[in-house]
């Protein structure tokens, strides 16, 4: 069963809130970031990638780098930038994009949980990438980001956060220039921070949907202070992490869709064979064609789109091999342009499904020959592979709207 408590978070003064809260490091590279903080010098951003004060010869992985992180944090604590609450609280968290709302409860969730299989991964993690993340909560002695867990929805839980919402003025309301709002609440009674542990106990899975290599890192940074702390209790915050907790139901996964460099040695006409070998054509034309169903899928090729299903016999019940998108690299990413391994593959490149299909179509007029949109996969799905202990392939979702980083920041050690 899962355990997910309480704690006293450090957060941004409410006049604050909106000039600190930054979208996750990782959806930034090193120049945009660079020119981000530039533009706005106390987002949470200038933390979180803290190479951004230093010239591009100097290493993002530095240590001075994470020193700096160091630096940074405390000093915005410091300067009253950020409050300390006094006690444990949950914390409601709602995020609203282009008019649909989700709402979660922020926690921290047990390292513990995690190794032990109660928190489920569909995803492998890069050990240069958790590597980076290590060092920078260790020098921070801070997890700045939240973990994006999912659970099935429970009523108990549901009740509690409908009734804040529907009685209280938030802490937090504000909206950011991507247009999405936020909204926080404070949850401080103990009878209802009581029956939220308990509803949580009564959980017997909970699905890690986006931060894998956070949640990786945090669970080894718990792991280095227990064994730097023979004597630990468990009770410390160190074996805890920083999460994001939202029900299933409230949660959209948009399309992550692939675009290819080159065309393996073969005409478009050969390519357009090969396909329909393994799909039928539906229809194409030369606007955008989204796919509307499971098992569908669009392909922009030589300035034409054209919409696909893969045909019924070579599907498959198998929750892995099932997927669009391991359809798509089995059947033709795999046996018509020789991508073998997407994860390594220098020849593929992914792009979230947030930026649209014009963004295929100009990412083939400037350095791609071939692009295909997929249909999303879905919240069911993913609980199923998790489920099942194994892992999708590379890119298979992307989450809307993002968490931010700085609201929440979860301190290890006092």
């Amino acid at each position: 069963m899962a355990t997910v408590r309480p704690f006293a978070a450090i957060r941004p003064r409410v006049d604050m809130a909106q000039t600190i809260a930054a979208l996750p490091y990782d959806v930034y590279d090193r120049s945009e970031a660079t020119s981000h903080v530039r533009k706005f010098p106390h987002s949470f951003l200038a933390i979180d990638r803290a190479e951004t004060s230093f010239p591009t010869d100097v290493s993002e992985y530095d240590p001075r780098v994470y020193k700096k992180a160091h630096d940074l944090l405390w000093q915005w604590v410091d300067d009253g930038s950020f409050v300390r609450d006094d006690a444990p609280y949950y914390y409601i968290y709602e995020e609203n994009m282009d008019g649909r709302a989700q709402t979660g409860i922020v926690a921290c969730a047990s390292i513990d949980d995690y190794q032990n299989g109660v928190i489920k991964k569909h995803e492998n993690t890069r050990a240069e990438k958790e590597e980076d993340r290590i060092n920078h909560v260790d020098a921070c002695n801070a997890q700045t980001g939240p973990i994006f867990l999912a659970y099935r929805r429970n009523n108990t839980i549901e009740e509690i956060i409908s009734r804040h919402k529907s009685h209280e003025e938030p802490v937090y309301d504000f909206t950011t220039l991507d247009g999405i709002s936020h909204r926080v609440w404070i949850i401080k009674d103990p009878e209802e921070i009581e029956t939220i542990r308990s509803a949580f106990a009564g959980i017997d899975s909970i699905y890690i949907a986006d931060g894998h290599h956070r949640a990786a890192s945090a669970v080894k940074v718990g792991l280095k202070r227990r064994a730097a702390h023979p004597g630990y209790t468990g009770d410390e915050e160190f074996n805890y992490f920083l999460s994001v907790l939202f029900p299933d139901e409230e949660l959209k996964i948009f399309d992550y869709n692939r675009v290819l460099k080159d065309l393996n040695g073969h005409t478009p006409m050969e390519v357009l064979g090969a396909v329909k070998e393994v799909a039928e054509l539906k229809r194409q034309g030369r606007a955008p064609i989204k796919p509307q169903f499971k098992g569908s899928f669009s392909m922009y090729l030589d300035d034409t789109w054209y919409n696909f299903a893969f045909r019924q016999n070579l599907r498959s019940t198998d929750p892995v091999d099932g997927l669009d998108v391991s359809l798509l690299q089995n059947l033709i990413l795999d046996p018509v342009f020789g991508i073998k391994d997407p994860k390594t593959d220098s020849r593929i490149d992914f792009v979230g499904g947030i930026r649209g299909l014009r963004e295929l179509e100009h990412r083939c007029d400037r350095d791609c020959k071939a692009a295909f949109a997929m249909y999303p996969t879905s919240i069911s799905e993913l609980f199923a592979v998790a489920d099942a202990g194994r892992l999708m392939p590379p890119k298979s979702t992307w989450f809307e709207p993002k968490l931010r980083s700085g609201l929440f920041i979860h301190e290890l050690d006092h």
